[in-house]
């Protein structure tokens, strides 16, 4: 049913968290698991966050080797300007829709927006349709810039966040560029990459002398991920970044990914973290607030701005760019990567960390 429907378990996942949630058949609800808010956003945000490190990190093994050193200048001229204009819209678009709140104040929801969730992003590219239909590289550059712009949504998050409490714009920039750009991004990246080709030695090293089997790899592929997310959470730093940064290098020669090829286990561990994590975003939604009016909150101004952020967020910016990504060779195929913009856990993560 899945494949003849064209359905993933994204969709599944979550159709039936609906149903089995508190607004359906009230089986599940995990707002009730606390009676304090706090501790059950908590919950939820370490949900995402453990669901994403995997996927980030099973794309940076999944990707051909290098495939990060030898796309940059295309991953450059995607990731970043798309992000930035999508960002400055969709915080526009809100300011139309919510005129209560400051432009400043959209643009921190719109960071929480800005990234593609790479979650659903590879569930969409290895899909059944997308194998017939899209060209590998295309799902490439698609699976590689879902995974690099999910950790570079901070920076749009931090400076948002930096404008809304400071008082000087100059303290507010001057913090975004060392703590947002830094400390999170840069210290992330060289921390992942370098644990990264740590493990990949080590695990050479111990290949060769027979200390592991092809069984380890796949256990190392989650344990890695738990690894990583905790050192680069526990001092601060982008722990989805570092989480890719690792992936990416520790595929970087391909010993790692041959391990691995073919192994069933790995595919089933992401699937049930995906199913479960959409479970629990379908028992989780909040549809009793969907309709506040007192707060602005409509159903038609929820609706107007789905359509908005579907057309208007990654569309027109990725028309105007996709001739400097070779990736991307037709129009059609940019107004596929534009209107190709999911997000779920990462919203969910961004909006919990705000």
């Amino acid at each position: 049913m899945k494949e003849k429907l064209y359905l993933n378990e994204i969709v599944l996942g979550t159709v039936f968290g609906v149903i089995i949630g508190p607004f359906a058949a009230n089986i599940i609800d995990p707002r009730s698991w606390s009676s304090s808010s706090t501790v059950s956003q908590f919950i939820t945000l370490e949900v995402m966050r453990i669901v994403l490190a995997t996927g980030l990190f099973a794309i940076g093994i999944e990707l051909p080797r290098t495939y990060m050193w030898a796309h940059a200048k295309s991953l450059s001229a995607m990731v970043i300007p798309t992000m930035a204009a999508g960002w400055l819209i969709v915080g526009g678009i809100m300011k139309c829709l919510f005129q209560s709140l400051d432009y400043v104040s959209c643009l921190v929801i719109a960071a929480c927006l800005t990234p593609t969730d790479p979650i659903v992003c590879a569930a969409i590219v290895g899909g059944q349709f997308a194998e017939k239909h899209v060209s590998v590289k295309l799902r490439h550059i698609l699976s590689a810039e879902s995974a690099a712009n999910d950790g570079l949504a901070y920076p749009f998050l931090s400076i948002s966040l930096y404008l809304t409490v400071e008082s000087s714009r100059t303290v507010a920039f001057g913090k975004w560029f060392i703590v947002g750009w830094l400390y999170q991004v840069i210290l992330g990246v060289i921390l992942g990459a370098t644990i990264g080709i740590l493990c990949s030695r080590l695990f050479q090293i111990c290949k060769r002398k027979k200390f592991v089997d092809r069984g380890s790899y796949v256990a190392q592929y989650i344990a890695m991920s738990f690894l990583i997310i905790g050192i680069a959470h526990t001092i601060g730093s982008d722990d989805l970044l570092a989480v890719f940064a690792a992936g990416s290098a520790m595929s970087w020669d391909g010993s790692f990914q041959k391990q691995i090829d073919g192994e069933v286990f790995s595919s089933v561990i992401d699937l049930v973290l995906n199913c479960a994590c959409f479970i629990y975003i379908g028992a989780w939604l909040p549809f009793n607030e969907f309709n506040i009016p007192s707060l602005g909150i409509e159903p038609w101004r929820l609706i107007l701005l789905f359509i908005s952020i579907i057309f208007l967020r990654r569309i027109p910016p990725l028309l105007l760019l996709f001739k400097w990504v070779p990736e991307i060779e037709t129009w059609q195929e940019a107004l596929f990567s534009g209107h190709f913009g999911p997000v779920n856990p990462t919203f969910h993560l961004h909006w919990f960390v705000n």
